[in-house]
């Protein structure tokens, strides 16, 4: 039986072995498809590294952060959600935080390079525009794939994948979207991102008082910290690693954060996303201007 082009897609890239990157539009099958090289590269014996990129939807870790999943055996796939480390960007899109999404994954895919026969990245379906294109340039300028993986329905990836063959001497393979591959509704975007948060959040929630100096960025002099109240916190250790999500809560005059990671804290970076703890669901918030009063 000869094999379709995205089981061709799959055996090559185990094969080929180093970076391999998946670009495409939402509802494309990127995350479908990285799971297939998962499933084999780990039959196959392979040590893989999943690089999780895409804020909104994420398979591995909370909405907000960029994942890192070591897939050493078939029985790791059982716990992909579960992340072996984090890096918080603070934002469901990445518009706004564009540097913080490229650093983060650049830095799980630097930190996998080691010991993975083979790393996967699923990136975010922003593919359009200054935004799209300079997320792809500069993932692939820090992250140096051996091979991308261009998923599209029609010719929608067209001009990223001219300027990535321009620029860099990657190997770019365009595949059909699968047919079983269905759009989801912005509604069941916002549910499955609500049971994602509450599972990151947890059902042991403790409450930390913190003092207004262990903020990324620094909070300025004045700042009525009940403008703070739910934002959406990434917890720190002190070797820079995110241990996983917060929401602050200001009560009485004091400032706390909520969280399930407390142990190890030892900073809080702000995004821009405010979180109800209740509904799980987000307002997205301009961190100017709750901190500075800018646009």
């Amino acid at each position: 039986m000869v094999p379709t082009a995205l089981e061709q897609s799959v055996v090559d890239s185990i094969q080929r072995g180093g970076v391999v990157m998946l670009i495409g539009a939402p509802d494309t099958g990127k995350s479908t498809l990285a799971r297939m090289i998962l499933e084999a590269a780990a039959t196959a014996g392979q040590t893989v590294a999943y690089v999780d990129g895409d804020l909104g939807q994420t398979t591995v870790g909370p909405p907000t952060c960029v994942g890192l999943k070591w897939i050493r055996s078939r029985n790791d796939l059982a716990t992909l959600a579960t992340a072996d480390a984090l890096r918080f960007v603070g934002s469901i899109t990445p518009d706004r935080f564009r540097l913080q999404q490229v650093i983060g994954v650049a830095s799980l895919v630097d930190q996998a390079r080691a010991d993975a026969d083979l790393i996967v990245i699923d990136t975010t379906g922003a593919i359009s525009g200054v935004v799209g294109q300079t997320l792809k340039y500069h993932k692939t300028e820090l992250c140096r794939p051996d091979s991308i993986l261009a998923l599209q329905r029609g010719s929608e990836l067209e001009p990223i994948i001219g300027m990535l063959e321009r620029f860099f001497t990657v190997s770019v393979t365009t595949l059909p979207v699968h047919p079983d591959v269905l759009p989801v509704s912005p509604e069941e975007r916002t549910a499955q991102r609500a049971l994602r948060f509450a599972a990151a959040m947890g059902d042991r929630r403790q409450k930390w008082r913190v003092r207004p100096t262990v903020f990324a960025p620094s909070l300025p002099t004045g700042l009525d910290l009940s403008r703070l109240h739910n934002m959406l916190v990434g917890v720190h250790d002190g070797d820079g690693r995110c241990l996983g999500l917060g929401v602050l809560e200001y009560d009485d005059g004091a400032l706390r954060v909520v969280t399930s990671v407390g142990e190890g804290m030892k900073g809080l970076r702000l995004g821009s996303v405010v979180l109800d703890c209740e509904t799980w669901r987000t307002t997205t918030v301009n961190l100017q201007e709750i901190m500075f009063g800018l646009e």
